[in-house]
């Protein structure tokens, strides 16, 4: 089969109240995250919710939805109880993606979840940086790999650190140095994403606050896509509804 499409949507949002149920062009963003999902050629997508409010909603646009139970620690936690409603075979492929990403590009669900293998249980994306600005900024996920494309670290760090060429400035990335920004995009094999709830969190995790370490601290490769490019940003702020309801606008 070909991979499933989870996408987890809770109501409650410090600095966007509501925010899965904001009319994006006279559709709500959790149904048109689901819309930009189903054009990826995934076999199944399910909103993951533990409203009724966001139930209902996709419901009434044809968006096939699972109610969760509220009190899940993430998000990894609350598709994973998906894939067990759904019965998903163990070797099913489980692309995460965010319910507050209405213009994902379609075919970076598809790559990333062509990486997972028998070996490789995990995949997420990445894109090269081209700004200093961006390679310092703490808030810029970063990531370095091996040679087969894997994951040998994420960190808000400054990684790989160009010793002589930031010894002299900061100002412009050295020739050569192409830090790589980590995209929150995941895939899983439902086997590892059963799996995963019951890992120890790590240290490293809890310093750098980045989840996706407890899986490389317990030893799991997570395979990297690199994309060209960022993808257009989610919608985390009224300014991000804003610019998204711009767009919705533009494309009527």
């Amino acid at each position: 089969m070909g991979f499933v499409v989870i996408i987890p949507a809770r109501l409650a949002s410090t600095r966007l109240p509501n925010k899965p149920l904001a009319d994006l062009g006279g559709k709500p963003m959790v149904v048109r995250v689901a819309e930009r999902a189903a054009l990826s050629g995934a076999a199944r997508i399910v909103v993951a919710t533990d409203h009724d409010d966001i139930a209902a909603a996709c419901i009434a646009h044809g968006v096939e939805v699972c109610m969760t139970r509220a009190d899940h620690p993430s998000g990894t936690d609350r598709i994973a109880e998906v894939a067990r409603a759904l019965e998903l075979a163990d070797d099913a492929v489980v692309v995460n993606l965010q319910g507050d990403e209405p213009l994902i590009d379609p075919q970076l669900l598809a790559a990333c979840a062509s990486r997972i293998s028998a070996e490789v249980p995990m995949a997420t994306c990445a894109h090269p940086i081209s700004e200093a600005d961006d390679a310092f900024n703490p808030n810029v996920v970063k990531v370095v790999l091996d040679k087969h494309g894997r994951a040998l670290y994420f960190s808000r760090a400054t990684i790989p650190w160009h010793r002589d060429g930031f010894a002299q400035s900061r100002a412009a990335l050295p020739p050569g140095c192409e830090p790589l920004r980590h995209i929150g995009l995941y895939a899983y094999s439902n086997r590892f994403l059963q799996l995963y709830p019951g890992l120890e969190a790590s240290p490293l995790e809890a310093i750098e606050a980045l989840e996706q370490l407890r899986v490389l601290w317990h030893g799991y490769p997570i395979a990297v896509h690199i994309t060209d490019s960022a993808p257009p940003a989610g919608v985390d702020t009224p300014q991000d509804l804003a610019r998204v309801r711009l767009h919705y606008l533009t494309q009527s």
